[in-house]
């Protein structure tokens, strides 16, 4: 009898995003850390997570919240340094948690001490070919070398002087001045994040999430770009062809993807790309790459079923081509979150939960984001308090991604909602959140979070008897309906959205859960439900 060999844990598994900084504060400073993730391990456990994400931690002077990094084998006292990583390591591991870890690999920090090196050094030199220097046009060089945008907004490029003191080279940076973007051309480059990756590795981290994965290599001869918008979710970036999403960026990645088999446990990383399509995605998850990478399309579709139809097919059959696994996100911390995108109030709460059950339901990984459990809305958070470089580089034009990233409520009917004793929270949390906190909504049956608690628990449950491919139900009636089956017998299980204005039938079955309640065997507006349809074959 041959032995069923078990698929890695990550292809099917609920990755939870915790936002450093605004987690759990252990000792009253109001910026989360290590050791209170640490506090909330069991929260995490208890809600049926298989495996956290956590943002950089790294040592950094927090120009950009923690993505530039000055050290990337050491842990910044701020969070509680290396013990307190390890001992968050290993309780989450103890309790069955996995654990991956935020790497940025297209920008240092301006003090990680290669830059500071490369500041003193002389053009052409050793120190500066680590980064991007790069002369500039016009008279005296008093131009960028080319116009490439900053997605923080501003030019991509700045002057340093030179060593007599007058204007000297440029160096690029996609983000801010003080995240000068490396030379993954150069080897060097290369050599030093296999030693990171290994640090961490050999510590017993999981994974990794790669920031900014499509950005490592730039088109050799940084020529001018046609436009200067940069990838995001609301465009496609096929206006910045020379600054993304290079053909030579994946050897990068088949180079990780060796380190990552070189130890056991089914070591993963997950990439953040934000390329044009489902094709270009795919291209990151072949055999030899990464294992996964984040699936913005869905993200970044609107609340019709249409829409969200063709993103899952889209995604599906391109990650299918490759036999990778697809993954999907509804929210993270760069995103405004979902129940604000898909209406906000009463709409976009039952929305934001109608949208859980499908994500939920659909073959692959899903990944959280830290308060969409308890239905977090975004925030407007005062100019005064804003933290987000966006805010200041776009002269105030672009609010940022602050709003997201408000620290998340535990307890209590005030500011700051147990997240920290002292009430000035790096980000202020807002008043009237005292219904939506962790403790609230624990008392309460119908809460968003009791309702991640049963889906997440009924979906291990299910994908544990064996998941199954996806195959949509099509039938006559209303268009605005998204209707598929997984599994099979007696593991089948039926998901119903209804995105659409008017109430649905359900099909005949038992209900396993429903998003929102329902009026009788009809499926109301903006809610979704499984169902475990009934055997003909059954006897009463």
């Amino acid at each position: 009898m041959t032995e069923r060999v078990s698929a890695p844990w990550w292809r099917d598994a609920v990755f939870y995003e915790v936002y450093l900084r605004s987690f759990a504060d252990s000792d009253g400073d109001g910026v989360g850390d290590l050791p209170g993730i640490r506090s909330r391990l069991r929260y995490l456990a208890d809600l049926g997570v298989d495996a956290l994400w956590i943002t950089p931690f790294y040592p950094s002077p927090l120009t950009d919240a923690g993505y530039d990094v000055a050290d990337y084998r050491d842990v910044d006292p701020t969070y509680g340094g290396l013990a307190a990583f390890d001992a968050l390591l290993a309780d989450a591991h103890r309790l069955g948690l996995r654990v991956t870890v935020d790497i940025v690999p297209n920008h240092t920090s301006y003090r990680h001490p290669w830059f500071v090196d490369a500041l003193s050094a002389a053009p052409g030199s050793r120190e500066r070919a680590r980064y991007l220097f790069r002369d500039g046009h016009g008279p005296g060089g008093d131009e960028p070398p080319n116009n490439w945008a900053s997605v923080f907004g501003g030019p991509a490029w700045t002057r340093v002087p030179a060593a007599d003191g007058r204007p000297g080279q440029w160096y690029l940076h996609l983000f801010t001045p003080e995240q000068p973007d490396l030379n993954w051309r150069n080897p060097e480059v290369g050599d030093e994040f296999e030693s990171i990756l290994r640090f961490w590795l050999d510590r017993g981290v999981d994974g990794f999430r790669i920031d900014v994965a499509h950005g490592l290599i730039k088109d050799a001869m940084l020529p001018d770009n046609p436009g200067v918008r940069h990838p995001g979710p609301d465009h496609d970036g096929t206006e910045t062809v020379h600054a993304w999403d290079q053909p030579e960026v994946h050897e990068v990645f088949r180079r990780w993807r060796q380190v990552l088999d070189s130890y056991p446990g089914d070591r993963m990383a997950v990439g953040e790309a934000w390329v044009m399509n489902a094709e270009r995605l795919a291209a990151y998850v072949r055999p030899d790459e990464l294992q996964q990478a984040f699936n913005f399309l869905f993200l970044g579709a609107p609340w019709a079923a249409a829409d969200m139809r063709q993103v899952i097919d889209a995604s599906l059959a391109a990650t299918a081509l490759v036999g990778a696994t697809t993954t999907w996100v509804l929210s993270n911390h760069d995103v405004v979150r979902h129940v604000t995108r898909y209406g906000d109030g009463a709409a976009g709460q039952r929305r934001a939960r109608a949208a859980l059950l499908l994500m939920l339901a659909l073959p692959g990984s899903a990944y959280l984001y830290q308060g969409e459990e308890l239905g977090l809305p975004q925030v407007e958070v005062a100019p005064a308090a804003r933290q987000d470089p966006v805010w200041e580089r776009t002269g105030h034009t672009e609010i940022g991604r602050d709003g997201c990233r408000v620290p998340v409520p535990w307890s209590g009917d005030a500011p700051p909602y147990g997240f920290s004793t002292t009430a000035q929270t790096w980000l202020p949390a807002p008043a009237g959140w005292a219904d939506c906190t962790v403790a609230a909504e624990s008392a309460r049956g119908d809460s968003m979070l009791a309702l991640y608690r049963a889906a997440l628990r009924l979906r291990r449950e299910w994908v544990g008897a064996g998941g199954g491919a996806l195959r949509w139900m099509d039938r006559t009636g209303p268009s605005d309906l998204l209707d598929f089956e997984r599994g099979g017998g007696a593991t089948r299980v039926r998901c119903v959205v209804n995105l659409g204005a008017v109430a649905v039938s359900l099909p005949v079955g038992d209900v396993l859960l429903a998003s929102g309640p329902l009026a009788g065997d009809r499926l109301p507006p903006d809610t979704a439900a499984w169902i475990r349809p009934v055997d003909p074959n059954r006897t009463a």
